[in-house]
Formats: structure tokens, sequence, C-alpha cells
């Protein structure tokens, strides 16, 4: 089939292609604001994941720290705690009121009161370091201890009295009561 075009339906044909192709830029100009956007996007998407992980990589190496200066800490707490009992223990031990057959030992020089032992043995060896005779103590006996360079006298402290008294002493009560 033969087909004649006219002038005027050229022209026609022309501008409808020239409509077309304004269309066509117009839409591809659009198309590729659309793209350069999405590719925009993607862009600052992927800066803020990177951003993210490194972010959560930090904070993992920082719990890390973390989790270690807290066992490092529990550690010395139950050290602390473990010292405490044992000091709250020897407290205990130590501020416990004596029974009547705790004895001690004081030191007597010339007669004159020279110091306190927790026993006779640690008496005689602190009375050898000063030139006392480390053995051959004898009981004082009937003489003044004024007579004697050297004298070790127990001695206990009596709970139920709350009192001291000597081992070698009886212990007499007052006349009449009185205290």
């Amino acid at each position: 089939m033969i087909r004649i075009v006219t002038c005027a339906r050229l022209a026609a044909m022309q501008h409808d292609a020239d409509g077309a192709r304004e269309r066509a830029r117009e839409i591809q100009g659009a198309a590729d604001r659309a793209y350069a956007g999405h590719l925009r996007t993607v862009y600052d998407l992927t800066a803020d994941t990177e951003a993210a992980e490194r972010a959560a990589e930090a904070d993992q190496a920082d719990a890390e720290i973390v989790r270690e200066i807290l066992e490092r800490t529990e550690a010395q707490l139950a050290d602390a705690r473990a010292t405490v009992a044992e000091q709250t223990a020897r407290i205990d031990e130590l501020s416990a009121p004596s029974s009547a057959d705790a004895s001690m030992a004081l030191l007597l020089y010339y007669g004159k009161p020279h110091s306190i032992h927790p026993d006779r043995s640690a008496a005689y060896a602190y009375a050898a370091t000063l030139g006392a005779p480390s053995s051959g103590w004898a009981p004082v006996g009937e003489r003044p201890a004024a007579e004697l360079q050297w004298v070790c006298v127990p001695f206990i402290y009596d709970s139920a009295c709350d009192h001291f008294r000597s081992v070698t002493a009886p212990a007499v009560e007052p006349l009449g009561g009185a205290a």
C-alpha cells in the first residue's frame, strides 16, 4: 500500500516527533534525577552502616575492657571479703572475754612493776634479754620482792569479778562483805 504524505501531515508528524523527543528528554531528566537521588541515598546509607559497624566494634572493645575490669574488681572484692572475715575472726578472738584460766605474768624489777607478758616463759625470755639468768628462777618464798632483782608474778583475769588477781595469793573476800 502506498501512502502519500502531504507537507501538512509531515509537519504535524515532525511536530509530534519533536514533542515526543522533548517529553523523552523530560522523562530522562526525571529518571536521571531519581537515579542520582537513589545513588546518594545508597551512598549515605552505606556510610551510615559503616559508621555504625565501626561504633559497634569500638563499643565491643570497650565492653571487653569493662568486663576485664569487672572480673579483676570481683576478684579483689573476694580477696577483701576474705581478709575482712579473717580480721573479724581475729578481732573477735582478741576481744573475747578472757576465761579465769588465762594467766599472764607480771615482771617485777626490785619489787617495782616492769612489764606484763602473756605467760611465764615470755617473761623469762624478756628478762634474759635484760641480763637476768635464763634459767634457775625460783619461787619468791618469804623474802620481800624488793630484795630480789627479778621476780615473775603470775596472775589471771577473773571475768566473774572483772579484775585481775594473783595466782599465788588466795582470793579472799573482804570482811563484812564490803568492797
